[in-house]
């Protein structure tokens, strides 16, 4: 897991089936990424908490590594947007995902403006997480 990605037990199949899912419209700091890509993690974390959610798919349903894209729901909360607006990732577009576009990326504005998270101006994330896998293989 971390800020981005999530597995979820699908217990409707049998055996019970373990799905990689990654979160649709962010981009979270890598885990090695300290101390944004842990805090994403663990905010990720304690916001699913031991509650159920709700996967929404859109166009594309999955990714390039086969992980299941998704928009995630909780108790009527969009928590791709919510993390956004805690300023725990950056808003990233992907092509044909694009149902909730401009709730995601009004909620990173929002973070940027209130200084959030990586948008913290006494201790901004100064690479993009691709910036950093490609700086740091």
């Amino acid at each position: 897991m971390s800020g981005q990605t999530l597995e979820t037990i699908d217990s409707e199949k049998q055996p019970p089936l373990i799905q990689q899912i990654r979160l649709i419209g962010i981009e979270a700091p890598d885990l090695r990424q300290r101390p944004w890509g842990t805090a994403a993690k663990e905010r990720l974390e304690e916001l699913i908490g031991s509650k159920p959610v709700v996967l929404e798919s859109d166009i594309e349903t999955k990714d390039q590594y086969d992980r299941e894209l998704a928009y995630l729901w909780q108790d009527g909360v969009l928590l791709n947007e919510r993390l956004l607006a805690e300023g725990y990732g950056l808003f990233v577009s992907r092509s044909l995902n694009n149902k909730y576009d401009e709730r995601l990326e009004s909620a990173q504005e929002f973070a940027r403006v209130m200084g959030l998270g990586i948008w913290n101006p006494e201790k901004p994330m100064r690479l993009t997480p691709a910036e950093f896998r490609n700086q740091y293989r």
